[in-house]
């Protein structure tokens, strides 16, 4: 028995060892294939999977065609691409911005089911399809607001920073709106300014498609801080104010054009170019492009409209407490400009041109007192109506979470540029 045992041990040694027995010549042996079919049970939701859609989503790279970003999305769908491609309601895929999202779902083999895609303007397109074809829509965007922030440093403009910043056009527009009243941004920029804010990103999905207000902002202009926060007491009509609860906007801006330089100050007297004479400028003339937009300095009410002389194409506006402004050698008068219309402070009066006694496109500019001429640039404005004693507490809740937002960006800054 004891021999039975010990000798069945290399037994099944050897057999778990070798498929055959040693020096066997394996390319004599007689092989054979066997292929059968074999039909597998069907699983519980087999054709739920086949029914079954998938989602997928591309970001949209420069470059980039519908064809190849359907691609990219795995749609095989020769009818849906075709209906892309001709129909008149698809345009705005035409408009493919890089870093945009395009959102397709499709079935199992490839088939567009829907396909979404937010356009540059803000809307939801969406095509999907029915039992007859393909559907378009146009549609809003539901689009939630939420606060982004950015710093930056001024190393030769305002816009360069903003764009070395990754800030939007619109916002740096803003930023010299805010505070065009206190800064002369043609004038007063020094290398090493400084400036941050907070302002509102729209956001799809969680996606910032679009940016809205400044919430608030800072400015160190030579040395100089500058705070600003929006505030909306319930009227609907908010303003920027500053930490204290003082009005920013002043009862004139600085400039009547949003960006350009002065090329003629205001002076009793100055060599004429055309009269060839030394003569009075009782204005500024500010050089920009034929077409630029200009804006009135205050609320008013059109006094004249029309040629008048050396001026040009003037518009006169009527200020309250005895103002008056002058702007001159206009190519265009804007839309809606009359004797008569009531206009807000930074409404568009005219565009820049070379009417008149003008040996180039500039903007002439002038300041009234009771009919006197008088420097812009040396008037001392009236301030705005400060926040009130009734809403001085809602005031501060909102704008100290906003100040210290601006103080930790400040810090930021400063220790990235350590």
């Amino acid at each position: 028995m004891w021999f039975a045992v010990a000798a069945g041990i290399p037994c099944f040694g050897v057999v778990a060892a070798f498929g055959v027995a040693p020096d066997t010549l394996v390319d004599k042996l007689h092989v054979e294939r066997i292929v059968q079919e074999v039909t597998l049970p069907r699983l519980p939701g087999h054709d739920a999977l086949l029914d079954a859609s998938y989602v997928s989503e591309e970001r949209i790279q420069r470059g980039d065609t519908v064809a190849a970003l359907l691609a990219r999305l795995e749609v095989d769908d020769p009818q849906a691409i075709d209906f892309l491609r001709r129909s008149r309601d698809t345009r705005a895929l035409a408009q493919l911005r890089p870093g945009r999202s395009v959102r397709a779902e499709t079935s199992a083999s490839g088939e567009l089911q829907r396909l979404t895609y937010l356009t540059p303007s803000g809307d939801l397109l969406t095509i999907e399809r029915g039992n007859d074809g393909f559907r378009v829509s146009q549609t809003p965007a539901d689009l939630d607001p939420q606060p982004l922030m950015v710093s930056g440093e001024i190393r030769s403009s305002l816009f360069a920073a903003t764009d070395a910043a990754g800030l939007p056009d619109a916002i740096a527009t803003q930023i010299a709106e805010i505070f065009s009243s206190h800064i002369d941004f043609h004038r007063d920029l020094r290398r090493g300014d400084r400036f941050a804010v907070v302002y509102e990103g729209l956001a799809f999905e969680g996606e910032v498609v679009k940016t809205g207000r400044v919430l608030a902002a800072e400015f160190v202009n030579q040395g100089k801080t500058h705070r600003a926060v929006w505030f909306d007491g319930g009227d609907g009509a908010g303003a920027y104010y500053t930490p204290d609860g003082k009005s920013l906007r002043k009862a004139f801006l600085r400039s009547p054009l949003e960006f350009s330089r002065i090329s003629s100050g205001f002076s009793h007297a100055r060599f004429h170019p055309i009269l060839q004479t030394w003569t009075a400028h009782r204005g500024i003339d500010y050089a920009a492009p034929t077409g630029t937009r200009v804006r009135t300095t205050g609320d008013g009410v059109v006094s004249f409209v029309g040629r008048k002389g050396g001026y040009g194409n003037l518009v006169i506006v009527d200020h309250a407490g005895h103002y008056s402004t002058y702007y001159a050698h206009l190519s265009a008068f804007a839309a809606g400009i009359r004797h008569g219309a009531r206009l807000a402070q930074g409404d568009f009066v005219g565009h820049v041109g070379q009417t008149g006694l003008a040996t180039g496109p500039h903007l002439h500019y002038e300041f009234h007192i009771r009919g006197v001429q008088h420097d812009p640039m040396r008037v001392v404005q009236p301030e705005a109506v400060p926040i009130t004693r009734q809403l001085r507490a809602a005031f501060e809740n909102h704008a100290d979470p906003l100040v210290h937002q601006l103080s930790l960006l400040r810090t930021a800054t400063l220790a990235r540029l350590d």
